[in-house]
């Protein structure tokens, strides 16, 4: 088990903290708006690094789906009460992980990746670690990321310093299938009209139920790091948390 870090807000103490999970070859740095906002409208939250992201210890060097999990789980065991779950990409397929646990009052997934119907066994298992190159990020200008298309150039900056090595174990486990069989709590899944990795579509076999939001003119990371759309997203979500959080 690794001790995962946390930057953390605080707010209402009449509602639950929202614990927040970074996608692949990432951290918590991502969250900068989405916690800004979620303290706005009264909701705390905990950003967390995942095993070896960020400023949190361990290795990505071959931990699992289910590792990136176990220390998710053991942080919201040290809370006083049971969170609100929401993750982006990586993240929230790691978010819905641990809410079929029963670790979350409420899940949030923002363009999470896919839980699968079943196993592919026949998926290769390996270790290794790889950078965001493999997600088309090969440059640290922020002027030259043609998958940030509607980030300016201080938001492709935050995204830039928050890339981490990833797991080659993990994504070779989500290729193999993460299977889900049922949540004990509600679920909100956020798409971007401008996502070409996760758009709407993506979820349209997925078995567990869900509420829908589409939010226009949002890319992948726009869905964390556009400040034309994170506050309308935020009230969207808040909103829909008071109405399923009681």
């Amino acid at each position: 088990m690794a001790l995962l870090h946390a930057t953390s807000s605080q707010a209402s103490p009449n509602r639950p903290p929202v614990v927040l999970m970074h996608g692949a070859a990432n951290s918590s740095a991502v969250w900068r708006h989405w916690q800004e906002a979620l303290v706005e409208r009264g909701w705390g939250s905990h950003a967390l690094d995942l095993r070896g992201h960020g400023r949190s210890e361990g290795s990505v060097d071959g931990a699992t789906m289910s590792d990136y999990a176990d220390d998710v789980a053991a942080f919201v065991e040290t809370l006083p009460e049971t969170p609100v779950l929401m993750g982006w990409s990586m993240g929230g397929l790691v978010a819905l992980m641990v809410a079929a646990r029963g670790h979350a009052r409420a899940c949030v997934a923002l363009a999470p990746s896919v839980p699968a119907d079943r196993r592919d066994e026949s998926v290769e298992i390996r270790r290794g670690v790889f950078g965001a190159e493999e997600y088309g990020i090969t440059s640290d200008d922020p002027a030259d990321q043609p998958t940030m298309r509607d980030l300016d150039l201080e938001e492709r900056a935050i995204a830039l310093e928050s890339l981490s090595p990833e797991s080659r174990t993990a994504r070779d486990d989500r290729k193999a299938g993460i299977v889900i069989e049922s949540l004990p709590c509600p679920l909100l899944v956020v798409t971007g009209s401008e996502d070409v990795d996760w758009p709407r579509s993506a979820y349209d076999g997925m078995r567990l139920p869900a509420d829908y939001i589409e939010v226009p003119e949002a890319s992948h990371w726009g869905l964390v790091l556009n400040r034309r759309v994170v506050p309308g997203m935020a009230d969207w979500v808040t909103d829909w948390l008071d109405a399923s959080v009681s």
